[in-house]
Protein backbone atom coordinates (compact mmCIF):
# COMPACT_ATOMS: atom_id res chain seq x y z
CA UNK A 1 0.00 0.00 0.00
CA UNK A 2 0.69 3.57 -0.29
CA UNK A 3 3.63 2.50 -2.85
CA UNK A 4 4.14 5.22 -5.36
CA UNK A 5 3.16 7.91 -2.53
CA UNK A 6 5.79 6.01 -0.38
CA UNK A 7 8.42 6.30 -2.89
CA UNK A 8 8.12 9.91 -4.32
CA UNK A 9 8.11 11.26 0.00
CA UNK A 10 10.94 8.96 0.46
CA UNK A 11 12.76 10.97 -2.31
CA UNK A 12 11.58 14.69 -0.96
CA UNK A 13 13.00 13.83 1.98
CA UNK A 14 16.16 12.31 1.10
CA UNK A 15 16.38 15.72 -0.42
CA UNK A 16 16.11 17.53 2.50
CA UNK A 17 18.48 15.79 4.30
CA UNK A 18 21.15 15.77 1.66
CA UNK A 19 20.99 19.39 2.29
CA UNK A 20 24.13 21.13 4.50
CA UNK A 21 21.10 23.28 5.91
CA UNK A 22 17.67 23.91 5.66
CA UNK A 23 16.38 27.18 4.65
CA UNK A 24 13.47 28.82 2.99
CA UNK A 25 14.49 27.19 -0.40
CA UNK A 26 14.90 23.76 0.09
CA UNK A 27 11.99 23.29 2.44
CA UNK A 28 9.76 24.47 -0.10
CA UNK A 29 11.53 22.31 -2.66
CA UNK A 30 10.96 19.37 -0.89
CA UNK A 31 7.53 20.20 0.57
CA UNK A 32 6.67 20.62 -3.33
CA UNK A 33 7.74 16.90 -4.07
CA UNK A 34 5.73 16.19 -1.30
CA UNK A 35 2.66 18.22 -2.57
CA UNK A 36 2.76 16.64 -6.07
CA UNK A 37 2.96 12.73 -4.40
CA UNK A 38 -0.35 13.69 -2.03
CA UNK A 39 -2.18 14.92 -5.19
CA UNK A 40 -0.69 11.74 -7.15
CA UNK A 41 -2.21 9.29 -4.33
CA UNK A 42 -5.89 10.79 -4.41
CA UNK A 43 -5.78 12.94 -1.20
CA UNK A 44 -8.26 15.45 -1.33
CA UNK A 45 -7.19 18.85 -2.68
CA UNK A 46 -8.11 20.55 0.60
CA UNK A 47 -6.48 18.32 2.59
CA UNK A 48 -3.40 18.66 0.52
CA UNK A 49 -3.39 22.59 1.10
CA UNK A 50 -3.78 22.55 5.16
CA UNK A 51 -1.02 19.98 5.32
CA UNK A 52 1.44 21.74 2.84
CA UNK A 53 1.00 24.95 4.52
CA UNK A 54 1.28 23.28 8.03
CA UNK A 55 4.25 21.51 7.11
CA UNK A 56 6.14 25.11 5.18
CA UNK A 57 4.90 27.15 8.55
CA UNK A 58 6.51 24.65 11.07
CA UNK A 59 9.15 24.05 9.24
CA UNK A 60 10.24 27.31 8.68
CA UNK A 61 10.16 28.17 12.83
CA UNK A 62 12.97 29.37 14.43
CA UNK A 63 12.78 26.28 16.69
CA UNK A 64 14.08 23.98 13.64
CA UNK A 65 16.46 26.06 12.07
CA UNK A 66 18.25 26.49 15.11
CA UNK A 67 18.41 22.50 15.46
CA UNK A 68 21.77 20.52 15.52
CA UNK A 69 20.59 18.22 12.80
CA UNK A 70 17.48 20.25 10.21
CA UNK A 71 17.12 17.63 7.95
CA UNK A 72 16.15 14.99 10.50
CA UNK A 73 13.97 18.01 12.39
CA UNK A 74 12.08 17.98 8.97
CA UNK A 75 11.59 14.33 8.78
CA UNK A 76 10.16 14.59 12.13
CA UNK A 77 7.70 17.24 10.83
CA UNK A 78 6.38 15.39 8.31
CA UNK A 79 5.87 12.82 9.82
CA UNK A 80 4.18 14.26 12.99
CA UNK A 81 2.05 15.96 10.06
CA UNK A 82 0.96 13.22 8.32
CA UNK A 83 0.34 11.16 11.68
CA UNK A 84 -2.26 14.42 12.37
CA UNK A 85 -4.03 13.87 9.28
CA UNK A 86 -3.90 10.34 9.66
CA UNK A 87 -6.60 10.95 12.88
CA UNK A 88 -3.34 11.41 15.58
CA UNK A 89 -3.83 8.76 18.09
CA UNK A 90 -5.66 4.86 17.51
CA UNK A 91 -9.55 4.98 17.75
CA UNK A 92 -10.63 2.09 19.46
CA UNK A 93 -14.50 1.02 19.87
CA UNK A 94 -16.57 2.37 22.51
CA UNK A 95 -18.31 -0.63 24.20
CA UNK A 96 -20.06 -1.20 26.92
CA UNK A 97 -18.66 -4.20 30.09
CA UNK A 98 -19.73 -7.62 29.24
CA UNK A 99 -23.12 -6.99 31.52
CA UNK A 100 -24.67 -4.37 29.32
CA UNK A 101 -25.19 -5.35 25.32
CA UNK A 102 -23.30 -3.07 23.03
CA UNK A 103 -24.92 -2.32 20.08
CA UNK A 104 -22.48 -2.06 16.24
CA UNK A 105 -24.23 -0.49 13.29
CA UNK A 106 -22.25 -1.30 10.48
CA UNK A 107 -23.45 1.02 7.69
CA UNK A 108 -22.22 1.70 3.63
CA UNK A 109 -23.18 1.05 0.25
CA UNK A 110 -23.43 -2.29 -1.80
CA UNK A 111 -20.14 -3.63 -2.63
CA UNK A 112 -17.91 -1.71 0.07
CA UNK A 113 -17.32 -5.31 1.78
CA UNK A 114 -19.69 -4.12 4.57
CA UNK A 115 -21.44 -8.04 5.39
CA UNK A 116 -17.90 -9.72 5.36
CA UNK A 117 -16.54 -7.27 7.76
CA UNK A 118 -19.20 -7.77 10.46
CA UNK A 119 -18.38 -11.48 10.22
CA UNK A 120 -14.41 -10.08 10.62
CA UNK A 121 -15.05 -7.86 13.99
CA UNK A 122 -16.92 -10.64 15.21
CA UNK A 123 -14.34 -12.82 15.11
CA UNK A 124 -12.08 -10.34 16.26
CA UNK A 125 -14.55 -8.98 19.45
CA UNK A 126 -14.84 -13.11 19.75
CA UNK A 127 -10.74 -13.47 20.08
CA UNK A 128 -10.79 -10.68 22.54
CA UNK A 129 -13.30 -12.53 25.09
CA UNK A 130 -16.62 -11.34 23.90
CA UNK A 131 -19.85 -12.56 23.02
CA UNK A 132 -20.46 -11.12 19.77
CA UNK A 133 -23.49 -11.64 17.76
CA UNK A 134 -24.47 -11.04 13.96
CA UNK A 135 -27.83 -9.77 13.45
CA UNK A 136 -29.06 -9.99 9.36
CA UNK A 137 -30.99 -6.54 8.92
CA UNK A 138 -29.56 -6.34 4.95
CA UNK A 139 -33.19 -7.05 3.39
CA UNK A 140 -32.68 -5.16 0.29
CA UNK A 141 -29.61 -7.42 -1.53
CA UNK A 142 -30.69 -10.55 -2.30
CA UNK A 143 -29.41 -13.67 -0.23
CA UNK A 144 -27.54 -11.19 2.23
CA UNK A 145 -28.84 -12.74 5.03
CA UNK A 146 -27.63 -16.04 3.54
CA UNK A 147 -24.18 -14.89 2.60
CA UNK A 148 -23.67 -13.53 6.49
CA UNK A 149 -25.06 -17.03 7.76
CA UNK A 150 -22.44 -18.83 6.11
CA UNK A 151 -19.37 -16.21 7.00
CA UNK A 152 -20.44 -16.68 10.74
CA UNK A 153 -20.61 -20.09 10.48
CA UNK A 154 -16.94 -20.03 9.76
CA UNK A 155 -15.85 -17.26 12.30
CA UNK A 156 -17.50 -19.68 14.40
CA UNK A 157 -19.98 -16.94 15.75
CA UNK A 158 -23.66 -17.01 16.03
CA UNK A 159 -26.03 -15.19 13.60
CA UNK A 160 -29.49 -13.86 14.14
CA UNK A 161 -31.99 -13.83 10.69
CA UNK A 162 -35.61 -14.06 9.53
CA UNK A 163 -36.23 -15.15 6.63
CA UNK A 164 -39.11 -12.90 4.62
CA UNK A 165 -38.52 -10.24 7.16
CA UNK A 166 -39.86 -6.33 5.96
CA UNK A 167 -38.52 -3.76 8.39
CA UNK A 168 -35.25 -4.05 9.56
CA UNK A 169 -35.97 -2.46 12.97
CA UNK A 170 -38.43 -5.04 13.80
CA UNK A 171 -35.47 -7.49 12.88
CA UNK A 172 -33.47 -5.99 15.49
CA UNK A 173 -35.73 -6.02 18.28
CA UNK A 174 -36.49 -9.63 17.95
CA UNK A 175 -32.61 -10.11 17.82
CA UNK A 176 -32.27 -8.00 20.73
CA UNK A 177 -34.96 -10.54 22.70
CA UNK A 178 -32.40 -13.32 21.84
CA UNK A 179 -29.06 -11.60 22.37
CA UNK A 180 -30.42 -11.15 25.80
CA UNK A 181 -31.63 -14.96 26.79
CA UNK A 182 -28.06 -16.04 24.93
CA UNK A 183 -25.74 -13.87 27.02
CA UNK A 184 -24.70 -12.08 23.98
CA UNK A 185 -23.07 -8.79 25.29
CA UNK A 186 -21.87 -6.69 21.69
CA UNK A 187 -24.54 -7.65 18.64
CA UNK A 188 -23.17 -6.16 15.34
CA UNK A 189 -25.88 -5.34 12.78
CA UNK A 190 -25.10 -5.93 8.83
CA UNK A 191 -27.69 -3.25 7.45
CA UNK A 192 -29.14 -2.15 3.79
CA UNK A 193 -27.15 -0.68 1.53
CA UNK A 194 -27.48 1.19 -2.42
CA UNK A 195 -25.08 1.73 -5.16
CA UNK A 196 -25.74 5.14 -4.24
CA UNK A 197 -27.03 7.54 -1.04
CA UNK A 198 -30.65 7.69 -1.45
CA UNK A 199 -33.66 9.15 0.86
CA UNK A 200 -35.05 5.56 0.94
CA UNK A 201 -31.85 3.95 2.38
CA UNK A 202 -30.93 6.95 4.91
CA UNK A 203 -34.94 6.43 5.83
CA UNK A 204 -34.47 2.51 6.69
CA UNK A 205 -31.38 3.49 8.87
CA UNK A 206 -32.57 6.37 10.95
CA UNK A 207 -35.62 3.78 11.80
CA UNK A 208 -32.78 1.26 12.71
CA UNK A 209 -30.66 3.76 14.43
CA UNK A 210 -33.93 4.56 16.59
CA UNK A 211 -34.74 1.45 17.73
CA UNK A 212 -31.07 0.13 18.20
CA UNK A 213 -29.68 3.31 19.89
CA UNK A 214 -25.97 2.02 19.11
CA UNK A 215 -22.83 2.13 20.86
CA UNK A 216 -21.05 2.93 17.28
CA UNK A 217 -21.69 3.67 13.82
CA UNK A 218 -19.16 1.91 11.41
CA UNK A 219 -18.86 3.43 7.94
CA UNK A 220 -17.43 0.49 5.97
CA UNK A 221 -15.73 1.62 2.27
CA UNK A 222 -13.65 -0.16 -0.49
CA UNK A 223 -10.24 1.91 0.15
CA UNK A 224 -9.80 1.47 -3.76
CA UNK A 225 -11.84 4.38 -4.58
CA UNK A 226 -10.08 6.89 -2.80
CA UNK A 227 -11.00 10.16 -1.79
CA UNK A 228 -14.76 9.43 -2.43
CA UNK A 229 -14.35 7.38 0.23
CA UNK A 230 -14.67 10.78 2.75
CA UNK A 231 -17.12 12.21 0.30
CA UNK A 232 -19.64 9.44 1.21
CA UNK A 233 -18.85 9.20 4.83
CA UNK A 234 -19.53 12.73 4.96
CA UNK A 235 -22.99 12.13 3.39
CA UNK A 236 -23.59 9.37 6.00
CA UNK A 237 -22.33 11.33 8.85
CA UNK A 238 -24.14 13.83 8.15
CA UNK A 239 -27.90 12.68 7.96
CA UNK A 240 -27.32 9.30 10.01
CA UNK A 241 -23.73 10.01 12.28
CA UNK A 242 -20.85 8.37 12.88
CA UNK A 243 -18.48 7.62 15.10
CA UNK A 244 -15.95 5.32 12.65
CA UNK A 245 -15.15 4.38 9.74
CA UNK A 246 -13.39 1.10 8.45
CA UNK A 247 -11.62 0.70 4.91
CA UNK A 248 -11.50 -2.76 2.79
CA UNK A 249 -9.19 -3.82 0.35
CA UNK A 250 -6.60 -1.72 2.23
CA UNK A 251 -3.65 -3.71 1.76
CA UNK A 252 -4.44 -3.55 -2.09
CA UNK A 253 -4.66 0.80 -2.08
CA UNK A 254 -1.17 1.88 -3.36
CA UNK A 255 -2.26 5.05 -3.58
CA UNK A 256 -3.53 6.37 -0.05
CA UNK A 257 -5.71 9.14 -0.55
CA UNK A 258 -8.86 7.60 1.31
CA UNK A 259 -6.62 7.13 4.79
CA UNK A 260 -5.37 10.80 4.08
CA UNK A 261 -8.42 12.42 3.59
CA UNK A 262 -11.07 11.19 5.93
CA UNK A 263 -10.20 12.51 9.14
CA UNK A 264 -10.35 16.30 7.88
CA UNK A 265 -13.03 16.08 5.76
CA UNK A 266 -15.63 13.77 8.04
CA UNK A 267 -13.61 14.06 11.72
CA UNK A 268 -14.19 10.90 12.32
CA UNK A 269 -11.63 8.43 12.75
CA UNK A 270 -10.26 5.70 10.45
CA UNK A 271 -10.90 2.70 13.28
CA UNK A 272 -9.86 -0.48 11.71
CA UNK A 273 -8.45 -1.79 7.83
CA UNK A 274 -8.93 -4.87 5.82
CA UNK A 275 -5.87 -6.48 4.75
CA UNK A 276 -6.17 -9.60 3.08
CA UNK A 277 -9.55 -12.02 2.20
CA UNK A 278 -9.11 -14.17 5.00
CA UNK A 279 -11.53 -13.47 8.13
CA UNK A 280 -8.29 -12.74 10.52
CA UNK A 281 -7.53 -9.74 8.25
CA UNK A 282 -8.77 -7.09 10.16
CA UNK A 283 -6.08 -4.86 11.70
CA UNK A 284 -6.78 -1.89 14.42
CA UNK A 285 -5.86 1.20 12.37
CA UNK A 286 -2.36 2.84 14.35
CA UNK A 287 -1.70 6.34 12.73
CA UNK A 288 1.61 6.66 13.56
CA UNK A 289 2.58 3.23 12.11
CA UNK A 290 1.16 4.06 9.17
CA UNK A 291 2.73 7.74 8.78
CA UNK A 292 6.36 5.82 9.27
CA UNK A 293 5.50 3.48 6.50
CA UNK A 294 4.88 5.84 4.23
CA UNK A 295 8.07 7.81 4.82
CA UNK A 296 9.63 4.45 4.13
CA UNK A 297 10.56 3.65 7.77
CA UNK A 298 8.44 0.76 7.90
CA UNK A 299 6.40 -0.56 11.12
CA UNK A 300 8.20 -3.22 12.68
CA UNK A 301 6.07 -3.37 15.75
CA UNK A 302 2.63 -4.33 13.61
CA UNK A 303 4.90 -7.21 12.21
CA UNK A 304 5.85 -8.49 15.77
CA UNK A 305 2.60 -8.61 16.62
CA UNK A 306 1.69 -10.18 13.59
CA UNK A 307 4.63 -12.51 14.36
CA UNK A 308 3.85 -13.34 18.16
CA UNK A 309 0.53 -14.47 16.65
CA UNK A 310 1.84 -17.48 15.04
CA UNK A 311 5.13 -18.16 16.69
CA UNK A 312 5.89 -20.48 19.36
CA UNK A 313 8.68 -18.63 21.37
CA UNK A 314 10.81 -21.96 22.21
CA UNK A 315 10.73 -22.61 18.49
CA UNK A 316 12.03 -19.10 17.66
CA UNK A 317 14.82 -19.69 20.02
CA UNK A 318 16.11 -22.57 18.68
CA UNK A 319 15.47 -21.46 14.94
CA UNK A 320 17.40 -18.12 16.57
CA UNK A 321 20.64 -20.20 17.71
CA UNK A 322 20.31 -22.13 14.12
CA UNK A 323 20.76 -19.09 12.30
CA UNK A 324 23.55 -17.74 14.05
CA UNK A 325 25.48 -21.10 13.52
CA UNK A 326 24.41 -20.85 9.96
CA UNK A 327 22.57 -24.63 10.85
CA UNK A 328 19.39 -23.34 9.05
CA UNK A 329 18.42 -25.96 6.48
CA UNK A 330 15.86 -26.68 3.97
CA UNK A 331 13.61 -28.24 6.94
CA UNK A 332 13.18 -25.16 8.73
CA UNK A 333 12.74 -23.08 5.81
CA UNK A 334 9.57 -25.07 5.04
CA UNK A 335 8.80 -24.52 8.50
CA UNK A 336 8.82 -20.87 7.79
CA UNK A 337 6.99 -20.82 4.69
CA UNK A 338 4.01 -22.17 6.61
CA UNK A 339 4.43 -19.82 9.61
CA UNK A 340 4.27 -16.69 6.56
CA UNK A 341 1.11 -18.09 5.09
CA UNK A 342 -0.27 -17.52 8.90
CA UNK A 343 0.79 -14.20 8.92
CA UNK A 344 -0.96 -13.15 5.84
CA UNK A 345 0.08 -11.26 2.77
CA UNK A 346 3.99 -11.34 2.02
CA UNK A 347 4.36 -7.97 0.47
CA UNK A 348 2.06 -6.11 3.24
CA UNK A 349 4.19 -7.87 5.65
CA UNK A 350 7.28 -7.04 3.72
CA UNK A 351 6.45 -3.21 3.54
CA UNK A 352 6.31 -3.50 7.47
CA UNK A 353 10.62 -3.78 7.00
CA UNK A 354 11.89 -0.73 6.99
CA UNK A 355 13.85 0.01 3.46
CA UNK A 356 11.97 -3.34 2.31
CA UNK A 357 9.23 -1.81 0.21
CA UNK A 358 8.93 -3.78 -3.05
CA UNK A 359 6.37 -4.12 -5.79
CA UNK A 360 3.78 -6.70 -6.86
CA UNK A 361 5.67 -8.44 -9.36
CA UNK A 362 9.00 -8.69 -7.12
CA UNK A 363 6.65 -10.88 -4.41
CA UNK A 364 5.21 -12.86 -7.37
CA UNK A 365 8.78 -14.17 -8.43
CA UNK A 366 9.21 -15.60 -4.97
CA UNK A 367 6.76 -18.49 -5.76
CA UNK A 368 6.68 -19.62 -2.05
CA UNK A 369 4.05 -22.24 -3.17
CA UNK A 370 6.24 -23.57 -5.76
CA UNK A 371 9.09 -23.81 -3.14
CA UNK A 372 7.16 -25.88 -0.61
CA UNK A 373 6.01 -28.00 -3.27
CA UNK A 374 10.04 -28.57 -4.25
CA UNK A 375 11.30 -29.11 -0.45
CA UNK A 376 8.31 -31.59 0.03
CA UNK A 377 9.95 -33.55 -2.71
CA UNK A 378 12.82 -33.89 -1.00
CA UNK A 379 13.96 -36.92 1.33
CA UNK A 380 14.89 -35.51 4.84
CA UNK A 381 18.67 -36.15 3.92
CA UNK A 382 18.19 -33.80 1.16
CA UNK A 383 16.22 -31.14 3.42
CA UNK A 384 18.99 -31.10 6.63
CA UNK A 385 21.68 -31.24 3.81
CA UNK A 386 21.11 -29.07 0.66
CA UNK A 387 25.03 -29.43 -0.99
CA UNK A 388 24.53 -33.33 -0.94
CA UNK A 389 21.80 -32.27 -4.04
CA UNK A 390 23.52 -32.97 -7.03
CA UNK A 391 22.19 -33.59 -10.61
CA UNK A 392 20.52 -36.65 -10.17
CA UNK A 393 19.19 -35.63 -7.12
CA UNK A 394 17.56 -32.23 -8.83
CA UNK A 395 16.27 -34.31 -11.62
CA UNK A 396 13.97 -36.80 -8.97
CA UNK A 397 13.05 -33.43 -7.22
CA UNK A 398 12.05 -31.85 -10.87
CA UNK A 399 9.63 -34.61 -11.75
CA UNK A 400 8.57 -35.52 -8.06
CA UNK A 401 7.21 -31.82 -7.58
CA UNK A 402 5.99 -31.20 -11.33
CA UNK A 403 8.81 -28.67 -11.74
CA UNK A 404 11.99 -28.16 -13.77
CA UNK A 405 15.49 -28.89 -12.92
CA UNK A 406 16.14 -25.18 -13.35
CA UNK A 407 13.19 -24.40 -10.80
CA UNK A 408 15.01 -26.53 -8.21
CA UNK A 409 18.43 -24.85 -8.89
CA UNK A 410 16.94 -21.69 -8.32
CA UNK A 411 15.48 -22.48 -5.05
CA UNK A 412 19.01 -24.04 -3.31
CA UNK A 413 21.07 -20.78 -4.81
CA UNK A 414 18.26 -18.58 -3.39
CA UNK A 415 18.16 -20.46 0.05
CA UNK A 416 22.21 -20.03 -0.04
CA UNK A 417 21.55 -16.74 -0.76
CA UNK A 418 19.18 -16.15 2.06
CA UNK A 419 21.12 -18.19 4.58
CA UNK A 420 24.06 -16.02 4.25
CA UNK A 421 21.67 -12.90 4.54
CA UNK A 422 19.97 -14.48 7.70
CA UNK A 423 23.77 -14.27 9.20
CA UNK A 424 24.03 -10.46 8.43
CA UNK A 425 20.52 -9.51 9.85
CA UNK A 426 21.20 -11.69 13.02
CA UNK A 427 24.43 -9.44 13.33
CA UNK A 428 22.02 -6.82 13.33
CA UNK A 429 19.21 -8.06 15.47
CA UNK A 430 22.22 -8.28 18.18
CA UNK A 431 22.54 -4.39 17.69
CA UNK A 432 19.01 -3.85 18.52
CA UNK A 433 18.48 -3.55 14.62
CA UNK A 434 15.18 -6.18 14.21
CA UNK A 435 13.92 -7.98 16.91
CA UNK A 436 15.19 -10.99 17.11
CA UNK A 437 11.47 -12.84 16.40
CA UNK A 438 11.08 -10.76 13.32
CA UNK A 439 14.23 -11.80 12.18
CA UNK A 440 14.03 -15.22 13.00
CA UNK A 441 10.91 -15.79 11.00
CA UNK A 442 12.36 -13.73 7.91
CA UNK A 443 13.16 -17.17 6.74
CA UNK A 444 10.55 -17.51 4.84
CA UNK A 445 11.17 -14.81 2.74
CA UNK A 446 12.05 -16.82 -0.09
CA UNK A 447 13.47 -14.54 -3.45
CA UNK A 448 15.13 -11.83 -1.89
CA UNK A 449 17.27 -11.04 -2.04
CA UNK A 450 17.32 -12.15 -6.22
Amino acid sequence: MFDTLTNTVSDALRFAQGKSSINEKNINEAVEKIKMALLEADVNLRVVRRFVNQTVEEALGEKVLRAVDPGQQFVKIVHDKLCAFLGGEKAGLALKGPDTISVILMLGLQGSGKTTTSAKLALKLKNEGRKPLLVACDLVRPAAAEQLAVIADKAGVPVYREDGAGEAAAVYKNARLFAQRNGVDTMIVDTSGRLHVDAEMMAELARLKAAAKPDELLFVSDAMIGQTVADVAKAFDGQIGLTGVILTKFDSDTRGGAALSLKTVTGKPLKFIGTGEKLEDLDVFYPDRTASRILGMGDVVSLVEKARQVIDEKEAAVLQRKIEKENFTLEDYLSQLQAVKKMGAMKAMLDMIPGMQVSEDDVEKADLKTHEVIINSMTKKERANHLIIGPARRTRIARGSGTSVAEVSRLIKKFEKMRAMMKKMSRFSKKGVLPNDIMARMGGRSGFPH
